[in-house]
């Protein structure tokens, strides 16, 4: 995706574009890049269609009509479900060979932009394949989990800093699955640090914005401290982030069966890399649970599970007022 928006960014303009993927702020990067680009920030010469309430054929005579305005027009066809297994119904039919005739011979005065903000093409269908052939096709599916800390490092380059290893790991582990959050949450460590700064492990636990899972890290933490009082605070954060009680006990449940079942592999000889394979959880959290593991016995283990368990039932049944029920329960396990 990056490669693509360096290319536009130093006009090198193809006449089709065909972005697919559900990841919406890639699909924003791409339009905003090709208005600034294409029309000069201009948008009289932009054009956007629907292609749920307007067919293909209709947008194509648009493209090859010469702009009133200007020297080229760059139109935008959304929801080209054409390319779906099962396409969404429609009044009309869409003329996929017009289609397949303006990819064989666009207009050099026009830049269309057909986008399927969907998780699945069908790959079979000829329409896809000459898209994805005679087309210039963007990516714009979400980042997986392998490719993270890549698009961390790309972003951090684009503003001129750098990470160190523990605070990248908090950075995955928070918002590497939102790359608009991420990208949010860079931009702030650069404001911080400046440029050619680093960011560190501190700085990072001090900015970066936390979500619920490993808020919970740090409850259980609290906990295992014995820090009534932080953990307290911990929960009124939570509170505060419109978590539901019964919610918070479910991502406690997690985090100490996690730290369970890492102490458990971890005595039948499993490495951290077999082990993190095994669970499938984030490394990070894998890496958290093993520094814990050694700190808490299996029986103190399943006490606190059994006390969740108990808390949680309570709630539910409706015999304590949760708030109260969750603060009682963080007494009672530090």
């Amino acid at each position: 995706m990056m490669d693509q928006i360096k290319k536009i960014k130093s006009n090198q303009i193809q006449p089709i574009y065909f972005a697919f993927g559900t990841e919406s702020f890639f699909l924003e990067q791409l339009k905003d890049r090709l208005i600034k680009t294409v029309l000069d920030g201009d948008k009289t010469n932009l054009s956007l269609y629907d292609l749920e309430e307007t067919s293909i054929q209709e947008v194509l005579a648009d493209a090859e009509t010469f702009p009133f305005f200007g020297e080229r027009k760059l139109i935008f066809a959304s929801n080209a479900s054409f390319v779906k297994a099962k396409p969404d119904k429609a009044p009309f039919e869409h003329n996929l060979t017009y289609l397949q005739e303006y990819l064989q011979n666009p207009p050099d005065y026009s830049v269309l932009l057909i986008i399927a903000p969907y998780e699945k093409l069908d790959e079979r269908k000829k329409v896809t394949k000459q898209l994805k052939k005679l087309a210039y096709s963007v990516d714009c599916h979400s980042v997986q989990e392998k490719d993270a800390r890549t698009w961390i490092q790309s972003l951090m380059k684009s503003y001129g800093i750098d990470i160190d290893q523990e605070a990248m790991e908090i950075l995955e582990a928070e918002v590497s699955n939102n790359i608009q959050l991420l990208q949010s949450e860079i931009e702030k460590l650069a404001l911080f640090v400046g440029e050619n700064g680093i960011v560190t492990k501190e700085i990072a636990q001090q900015l970066v914005s936390h979500t619920p899972t490993t808020t919970s890290i740090a409850l259980v933490d609290a906990v295992m401290k014995g820090s009534i009082q932080e953990a307290i605070q911990i929960y009124k954060d939570l509170e505060k982030m419109n978590e539901d009680p019964i919610a918070m006990i479910g991502l406690l449940a997690y985090q100490f069966r996690m730290i369970l079942r890492v102490k458990q592999l971890k005595k039948k000889g499993y490495s951290q890399f077999q082990i993190q394979k095994n669970i499938g959880a984030h490394p990070y959290v894998i890496k958290v649970a093993m520094a814990r593991e050694a700190k808490l016995s299996e029986e103190r283990l399943s006490y606190i599970l059994c006390q969740l368990a108990e808390t949680d039932a309570k709630m539910k049944q409706g015999l304590m007022e949760k708030g109260l029920a969750f603060e009682l329960l963080l007494m009672d396990l530090v």
